[in-house]
């Protein structure tokens, strides 16, 4: 983890920082009430980044994160598996090799709809700004 940053950088940090990468000429703004800038402030500082360093490193993971992130479909799948398998166990009921094909094959078949599904109750409602 880097250092926090001071307000007084060295003229070296500050190079050091922007040593090997293309010249950035474009700006990406968003207003933000004094309160909200605190909270990213304090959150680029805990990662010993400057704002906008912390910033953009945030918006570009976000607009290149895929909707359909592998892992988090495979960890619904795993969910679905369990929570198919662990109900009629608790029941008292066997599951047959039968059920965990019929269990494994549904799965299959629905963990990219199910994962959609849980991702869309995680989605904050947010007024839009006008």
């Amino acid at each position: 983890m880097k250092a926090p940053l001071t307000p007084h950088a060295t003229l070296e940090s500050r190079l050091a920082r922007s040593a090997g990468r293309s010249g950035r000429d474009r700006m990406a703004n968003a207003r933000v009430t004094q309160a909200e800038q605190r909270e990213l402030h304090n959150a680029a500082r805990s990662q010993g980044k400057s704002l906008s360093e912390w910033a953009r490193e945030i918006l570009l993971r976000e607009a290149r994160r895929s909707p359909d992130d592998p892992l988090f479909i495979e960890l619904i799948a795993t969910r679905m598996i369990l929570l198919n398998l662990l109900k009629p166990l608790a029941m008292g009921q066997q599951v047959t090799t039968e059920d965990f094909a019929r269990i494994s094959t549904t799965v299959r078949n629905d963990k990219r709809k199910v994962a959609q599904e849980i991702q869309q109750q995680y989605m904050p409602a947010t007024p839009k700004e006008s």
